[in-house]
């Protein structure tokens, strides 16, 4: 049976008899890029089938976006999307059939019955929260939200069409010059920064779809598409309209900033915790659609008098917020930005969804924000604060810039570590270099080669065992430096690495050198003599790391038959096992905990790039188990601290999983590893912003402002330098893509 009765590109063709084994009975739609049409399976079940128009088969990189549609759409389907039922994006035709989901788009609706009523809007807003939720958690950004894409199910929302979403492991990225999207649903960033789009984009699309759903129309309007961008850029919503309890929750959705709005999770907290009593949450939209009446006539709300921003900017820990009225002296009024919008300084920035309870219950107390924050005892993180430390009083951040470049030459991201009272750091065409903790000034700098074709990837200088190591650019050879301020960098000895197909690793007083043949050579930090040499059984070329205490180092290493994983722990000072245990899965090392037991994230046997869960091993008993994540997170790096594992993946999804169990969205669409140092975990986003996470709740409690590179747009950065956190001094060490490093208190990151 053929696929296609028709292969051609005239009208004809766009009436194919058969989608693979489906009979296409009925048309039940079309867009720019394919028709819709219904069908039936074998077993009778309603199917709607997308066929993409002849004229885009033929174009390879519409394949691939189809490709990439069908997979995003296969790995979110779920309650509140159309779940996908077969697919054949290599047909000569392709074509994605999912489920038939009976009831109008939103625009259909509006368009046909005008806006919702202001209950719908709110059950709308929170079958969409839980939606994107969902979907954001199955690592996907749909980045084309907007009323056609809506329907209007009988049990809820669904949300359709991911024909331009990206899952965050997808190698196919925005070209330069192309903007893909609906400008009246697109957010800024999509504009600006098409290659950094996250989630929090859907976010500012939701709000613009809830105004249309309110209105009838979008919060920024023209029959120009360059004059709607503009708007969506520099211009405020109008919210004309918009229902007065609404107004907040939208404004917050809609703002300029990512970071400024609202996960899914915090709009569906709030929208709960505020729901008016005399809304039944639970009935579906769809069972109200019929019976909506348009108002004779609405109460415009204005976006400036609706908007909490002006009393939540200037909020200072520790003293209890009374009424937003009550705001500390510093007024709009005050504010030299204008009269319609109060200048918002950015270093002392407070999202604006972290007060919108405040505006919603119409009260300021702490229990409003409490259902935004979950912080154990009752107070906002982002207020808490916390003892001083040595020497904090008198610390001021500071930035630094460790190599002048010339003009129209890049800068590259340095990566740092930090001890023995400095801060050490390295960069293409910088081999190291030392910097005082408190103000930043570089005691001694080593240049070398900058980065060119043969250049390995980038680490961060080691500090351990007296020495500070540092790798060649082209990773070819391994030097032990002088770390002393007076020693200025010297080189202490070196050692060509090149026939080290395993790679070295730096544990304590001991490197740890692999060859090609699995065998390991450890030599002595001091003298580089060597101080044993052998191969572990079931290891062919074993990479060991430390986490915490370098008198044990652990090897994780999949087994021949791709079923199971070879662990080890050695003592690196002699080359003895602890203790060695094949586990089942395909598993990475991701640290220790407090009770000595290792940590490790579980990989899909299919999709390397996906962890699925974390086992913990208890070397002590035997035993393991196996900890699940709430969902599957794509390219996660993770972190132990005590007995919990803080798991960040590409798309900005993070969990904690163990002793303490919450999952978030943080709006990053790439971070650094993290890093947990007390009860605040840090990571780096790609356009240079330090984030600041409540391990308790997984509250946001700060961040600072993107530093990205000056003339120029950032590439793709393949690895981006985890932060360093300096515990006793109360400082965090981070990294820009402007090529500086610079240094933020601990104590306070609502202030950064």
């Amino acid at each position: 049976m053929p696929s296609l009765r028709d292969s051609g590109v005239g009208p004809e063709a766009e009436h194919p008899e058969y989608a693979g084994q489906y009979r296409l009975e009925a048309r039940l739609g079309a867009g720019g890029m394919g028709v819709v049409h219904l069908a039936r399976s074998s077993s009778g079940l309603l199917l709607a089938v997308k066929v993409i128009h002849a004229e885009f088969a033929q174009d390879p990189e519409f394949r691939g976006r189809f490709r990439q549609e069908v997979a995003a759409a296969r790995r979110v389907s779920g309650a509140f999307t159309a779940p996908v039922v077969d697919a054949d994006p290599d047909a000569e035709r392709p074509w994605m059939a999912t489920l038939h989901i009976p009831g109008p788009t939103l625009s259909e609706h509006v368009k046909r019955s005008g806006p919702l009523a202001p209950g719908e809007v709110r059950r709308l807003a929170a079958g969409l929260a839980e939606a994107l939720r969902d979907i954001h958690r199955a690592g996907v950004v749909h980045r084309d939200l907007k009323p056609g894409n809506v329907l209007l199910a009988a049990d809820g929302p669904k949300v359709i069409d991911f024909g331009i979403s990206r899952p965050s492991d997808s190698e196919m990225r925005t070209e330069t010059g192309k903007l893909i999207g609906t400008p009246p649903f697109m957010a800024p960033e999509q504009f600006q920064r098409p290659r950094e789009v996250g989630p929090a984009a859907d976010v500012f699309a939701l709000g613009s779809v809830l105004v249309h759903a309110a209105t009838g129309r979008g919060p920024f309007d023209s029959e120009s598409p360059y004059i709607v961008a503009y708007q969506v850029v520099h211009d405020e919503a109008d919210l004309a309209g918009v229902p007065e309890e609404l107004a907040p929750l939208i404004e917050s959705c809609l703002a300029k900033d990512p970071a400024d709005r609202p996960t899914p999770d915090a709009l569906m907290e709030l929208l709960r915790t505020h729901a008016p009593a005399e809304v039944p949450t639970e009935v579906p939209l769809a069972c109200t659609v019929s019976a909506v009446r348009i108002p004779e006539q609405r109460q415009p709300v204005r976006a400036a008098a609706a908007s909490p921003r002006a009393e939540t900017t200037h909020v200072r820990a520790p003293a209890p917020i009374e009424s937003p009225a009550e705001s500390p002296a510093e007024s709009p009024a005050e504010s030299p930005a204008g009269p319609s919008r109060p200048a918002r300084p950015r270093s002392r920035r407070r999202p604006l969804w972290a007060a919108l309870a405040l505006v919603v219950a119409g009260a300021g107390t702490f229990a409003g924000v409490r259902a935004l924050s979950g912080g154990e005892d009752g107070q906002d993180p982002a207020l808490q604060t916390h003892p001083s430390r040595a020497g904090q009083a008198d610390f001021h951040p500071w930035r630094t810039t460790l190599l002048q470049r010339p003009k129209g030459y890049a800068a590259e991201m340095p990566y740092c570590t930090a001890g023995s009272g400095a801060v050490f750091c390295g960069q293409p065409g910088v081999l190291a270099a030392r910097l005082d903790p408190d103000s930043g000034h570089v005691a001694w700098r080593r240049t070398g080669a900058s980065a060119g074709k043969d250049a390995s990837s980038p680490t961060a200088p080691v500090l351990s065992g007296g020495q500070l190591y540092v790798f060649s650019a082209d990773g070819k050879r391994l030097m032990a430096l002088d770390p002393s301020a007076d020693g200025k960098g010297a080189t202490r000895w070196s050692k060509d690495i090149s026939g080290y197909e395993g790679g070295a690793r730096v544990v304590g007083d001991r490197v740890l050198l692999t060859a090609g043949d699995g065998t390991v050579t450890a030599l002595d930090s001091a003298s580089h003599r060597q101080r044993w040499h052998k191969r572990f059984p079931g290891h062919t070329l074993p990479g060991f790391a430390t986490f915490g205490d370098a008198s044990t180092a652990y090897a994780a290493e999949g087994t021949a038959d791709g079923t199971g994983t070879q662990v080890t722990a050695i003592d690196p000072a002699d080359g003895s096992v602890r203790w060695s245990r094949r586990l089942p899965g395909v598993l990475t090392l991701a640290g220790t905990g407090t009770s000595g037991a290792l940590y490790l994230t579980v990989g899909d046997p299919e999709l390397s790039y996906r962890t699925t869960a974390v086992v913990r091993y208890d070397p002590a008993t035997g035993h393991s188990r196996r900890l699940p994540l709430a969902a599957p997170l794509n390219q996660a790096t993770a972190v132990v601290s005590g007995e919990t594992v803080y798991l960040l993946a590409e798309g900005g999804a993070l969990q904690a999983v163990g002793e303490r169990k919450w999952s978030t969205e943080t709006s990053v669409s790439r971070g650094s590893a993290p890093v947990v140092s007390g009860d605040r975990l840090y990571f780096s986003a790609a356009d240079g912003r330090l984030i600041a996470v409540d391990t308790r709740s997984g509250g946001l409690l700060g961040q600072t402002p993107p530093q990205l590179a000056a003339g120029r747009r950032n590439g793709y950065l393949q690895m981006l330098p985890a932060p360093r956190a300096d515990g006793p001094r109360g400082r965090i060490y981070a990294a820009s893509p402007n090529g500086t490093v610079f240094a933020a208190p601990t104590e306070d990151p609502a202030s950064w």
